[in-house]
């Protein structure tokens, strides 16, 4: 029989550069000439807002925050070690990394060997230095479990999941930082080069209509009065089922399987609605509170609508997490919310265990 943990986590770039370039993203915001001038005022902000970014552009206030999100990646890295996993799934999306306008697939099994990467790639290209003070040509290796990966495909397939898979990742392009990230963030003290545990990643196509619209990425406003949205990504119904379907795929085995969401949830770059300024931190707050008290009926009620709306475009990745939770009948143990205006997204992290029979 199988065991089970579950975990959720950040893979927000701006973690792996200095203080001084945590608030990049807002910065190059404010400079979007089709913003109005009173949305990008301070004097406007609420007070919560002004005081994180300060007189020095939040750079103060990036302390704090990275404070907060080490230490509870620090959690989950414990809760990882004590457990002892031998495979790791990592639901993650793609950002217009290994999946361009060749193919999108809606989700895909990486069944990789291990692959070495470059974790500072996505911060060196914004000419930030890496919060390690490592060389920029530092690589770190991801160790891969391709026949247990194959086997998940496979096993999927019989579930009704007509699941993509690939061997290998695009040649001269970015590794997809959600993945990187994980491994680089879950080993924080040693920036990815101590990680011992193999890993199967999921990639999920969390931006859907902006895919390839925007890249994946980032957009300034008279880009997105030109675009044309791509066909729809996966309903966070259908991510949770996954979940349930990988859960499933695994119960057969002896494994100790570790099932991780790697994302941020809201993110001000993606919620047009908040001119890219600040995070929807009203709807992270009302989906937190179904998360916390797993009420999976209310949270499956949210659409594709919904989460576009908000900026939550990644959090499909936290969708399949909570399908295989359920499935697995795990117990939410300990989570948290950190909340933010400054810093582009708002980042939750739990920690998901088995329970224990009396």
């Amino acid at each position: 029989m199988a065991h089970f943990l579950g975990l959720g986590i950040t893979h927000y770039p701006l973690l792996a550069g200095t203080d001084e370039h945590m608030a990049s993203l807002l910065r190059w915001t404010l400079q979007d000439p089709d913003i109005p001038a009173a949305a990008k005022d301070p004097a406007n902000w609420p007070e919560s807002m002004r005081a994180e970014w300060g007189d020095d552009a939040g750079v103060a206030a990036a302390a704090h925050h990275r404070k907060q999100l080490v230490e509870a990646l620090a959690r989950c890295r414990e809760a990882l070690d004590e457990f002892g996993p031998d495979v790791v799934v990592v639901w993650g999306d793609d950002q217009y990394e290994n999946f361009r306008e060749e193919v999108i697939p809606p989700f895909c099994v990486l069944a990789y060997g291990d692959v070495e990467v470059d974790p500072f790639e996505v911060m060196r290209d914004r000419g930030s230095p890496n919060a390690w003070g490592l060389a920029d040509d530092t690589r770190i290796t991801l160790h891969g479990v391709p026949e247990q990966a194959r086997r998940l495909a496979d096993r999927l397939i019989d579930l009704g999941f007509d699941i993509a898979y690939s061997y290998q990742h695009r040649l001269n392009a970015p590794f997809p930082h959600a993945i990187t990230n994980t491994q680089l963030f879950l080993d924080y003290p040693h920036a990815g080069r101590n990680f011992p545990y193999p890993l199967i990643p999921i990639t999920v196509n969390c931006y859907g209509q902006h895919a390839i619209a925007r890249r994946g990425g980032l957009a300034r406003f008279a880009e997105i009065a030109q675009e044309q949205p791509d066909p729809v990504g996966p309903s966070p119904k259908r991510c949770f089922e996954l979940g349930k379907a990988v859960a499933q795929a695994f119960s057969d085995t002896d494994l100790r399987v570790a099932l991780i969401a790697s994302s941020s949830w809201s993110h001000a770059f993606l919620t047009d609605k908040t001119w890219h300024i600040v995070p929807d931190t009203e709807a992270d707050l009302r989906l937190y509170e179904l998360f916390k008290a797993g009420d999976w009926e209310r949270w499956n009620q949210t659409t594709t609508a919904d989460i576009v709306d908000s900026g939550q475009h990644e959090m499909l990745n936290w969708f399949c997490l909570t399908g295989a939770v359920a499935e697995a009948g795990l117990r939410l143990e300990w989570s948290d919310l950190i909340l933010t205006d400054v810093f582009n997204s708002n980042k939750c992290f739990a920690v998901f265990k088995e329970e224990i029979p009396q």
